[in-house]
């Protein structure tokens, strides 16, 4: 366990890699490991990447804001698009190509009517063959545009404010659940916002401080198991928008594992930090986006692995990762560096050369 103080100057938290990894496979598993699985709820991954996604960005934000007094949101947008977007439409590219290559018809099989929903992040709206998983990046960038405008672009916002902006926006989300499609998506980034911002606080660290425990945490870890498995198909649950109480559970508890592994340390963390899980959470982007591409392009070559079953989701994890390692190398890594070479750049031109503005190496996602 570690002080207030140590945790605002930790710079990476590994073991949400880990979490990163377990979420990337939870989700394979549950596209392509067939009925055995089912009690898996794999699906359930995704909203363990927005708990990440809002608790990592939001924190990101909160110490560059006490750090400089405030946050520049130009520097936000540029590190989101360079991030994101690079690798996003290399995918599509790859889609776009392996499907008229494999003579699945662009047309017939609905990627030309879907393709500029998924360019403009719509997919939410009209899925595309091979890259169905895209709905959940037109979540994310929706939020990644209004949240920072919300929370440090209007003005600036003490701690009891931001707290109260961040839990009425969950609020507002589950209720309007039964009314806008995809409205309870937004919750779980939600609460990973919310938490950060409690962290941050040095009476809210104080406040969730037993979480930070290993003990706590291993608690906690089997709960959000036990809701996870114990329950048959969680889906029948929760609305299509991934709404109800059960769901609400479920992120709740993905949220409170998280102080555990940022401050508390202990054999959960040892585990999820390990190198090839760090390996496996740094490449799971790109394995989440690439995953039906390279079913399809296994089922093709190997009919073994046609059926949905529990070998041709470890197929499609191994050959996906390898996948994911070239996108990773030649892809985002790269971009991330121009992306920082640009806020260098732009940081040059108002003021003398910073030292250090390269992204702070705890944003994993």
């Amino acid at each position: 366990m570690i002080t207030h103080d140590q945790y605002l100057a930790t710079r990476r938290f590994g073991a949400l890699d880990g979490v990163r990894a377990i979420a990337a496979v939870l989700v394979v598993v549950f596209h392509y490991g067939g009925p055995n699985w089912v009690r898996a709820n794999g699906w359930i991954g995704v909203h363990l990447f927005f708990v990440l996604s809002g608790f990592l960005i939001t924190t990101l934000a909160l110490r560059e804001e006490a750090r400089t007094g405030r946050v520049s949101l130009a520097e936000f947008y540029i590190r989101r698009a360079f991030r994101i977007l690079p690798v996003y439409y290399v995918v599509i590219g790859v889609v776009v190509v392996f499907a008229y290559f494999r003579g699945l018809g662009l047309r017939h099989s609905g990627i030309v009517d879907a393709l500029p929903w998924n360019l403009t992040f719509l997919g939410e709206y009209h899925q595309m063959a091979l890259f169905g998983q895209a709905w959940t990046l037109g979540v994310e960038q929706k939020f990644y545009l209004v949240w920072p405008l919300l929370a440090f672009g209007v003005g600036a916002l003490g701690f009891v404010k931001r707290l109260s902006l961040s839990l009425g926006l969950v609020a507002l989300m589950l209720a309007l659940i039964p009314f806008l499609p995809y409205a309870g998506a937004y919750s779980p980034i939600l609460i990973g916002c919310t938490l950060a911002i409690v962290l941050h606080h040095r009476k809210g660290f104080a406040a969730l401080r037993v979480f930070t425990h290993p003990v706590a945490g291993l608690v906690v870890a089997t709960a959000l198991v036990a809701v996870q498995t114990l329950f048959g198909e969680i889906a029948e649950f929760l609305s299509d928008e991934g709404g109800s109480i059960t769901g609400t559970l479920y992120i709740v508890l993905a949220a409170l594992l998280v102080p555990s592994l940022v401050a508390g340390g202990g054999p959960l963390a040892w585990v999820l930090a390990l190198r090839p899980m760090r390996f496996v959470g740094e490449r799971s982007y790109s394995l989440y986006l690439m995953q039906g591409v390279v079913a399809v392009a296994l089922a093709g070559a190997i009919p073994q692995f046609a059926p949905h079953r529990t070998l041709t989701a470890v197929a499609v994890t191994i050959v996906g990762l390898f996948a994911a390692d070239l996108l990773y190398r030649w892809v985002e890594v790269p971009m991330i560096d121009v992306g920082r070479r640009i806020i260098t750049r732009r940081r040059d031109r108002k003021t003398a050369p910073v030292a250090g503005v390269a992204e702070p190496a705890l944003v994993t996602g």
